[in-house]
């Protein structure tokens, strides 16, 4: 008997219902981030509202770490727009400016040809293997806003994984150590 009291009042000691109000709260959390995200999602048009830029090759207009808002409609792409765009055989998306539409009136479809303002040529390099231009698909925003250098905490976590993951850590023990 003796030997079971001493393994039950630990377990007693634990005060499971703190813990658990902790692990509710930051479900609710990360629960209330995944809503406000999918509802970014429905009211821009885009399945990612937001975007960071990753490199030099927009400057001096965007810096790598500005935030950049996109949204997206039927209108057709024009010349001068700021576009983020996917590339075949390429997981990140790109961000540069549209320097030439040719629209395709036999189809209603267009080819758009897309440069980074700081870089000296267009991104048919950039492109996937044999492809010349760009089509509405690719496309999946256009900026229409930005928030400087907002962004370098997540170029930090990607070219640093090691400090996400000390982030995170401190991020769940202030959870854990706060009081309700």
């Amino acid at each position: 008997m003796d030997s079971l009291q001493r393994v039950v009042e630990p377990i007693r000691a634990m005060q499971i219902r703190p813990v658990l109000a902790q692990t509710v709260s930051l479900g609710m959390i990360l629960a209330s981030a995944l809503i406000i995200w999918k509802g970014l999602m429905v009211v821009t048009g885009t399945e990612s509202p937001l975007v960071v830029v990753l490199s030099e090759s927009m400057e001096p207009g965007f810096k790598r770490g500005d935030i950049l808002f996109l949204h997206m409609n039927k209108d057709p792409v024009r010349a001068g727009e700021i576009v983020v765009f996917n590339v075949d055989g390429r997981d990140i998306p790109i961000v540069h400016r549209v320097i030439k539409v040719h629209e395709r009136h036999d189809t209603a479809e267009a080819d758009i040809l897309t440069k980074g303002d700081n870089n000296p040529r267009d991104d048919r390099l950039l492109y996937a293997h044999g492809q010349l231009w760009l089509q509405q698909q690719h496309i999946v925003g256009r900026a229409i806003g930005y928030l400087p250098y907002a962004g370098w905490l997540t170029i930090a976590m990607t070219e640093k994984p090691v400090f996400k993951y000390v982030l995170i850590g401190a991020l769940g023990l202030l959870v854990v150590a706060s009081k309700e």
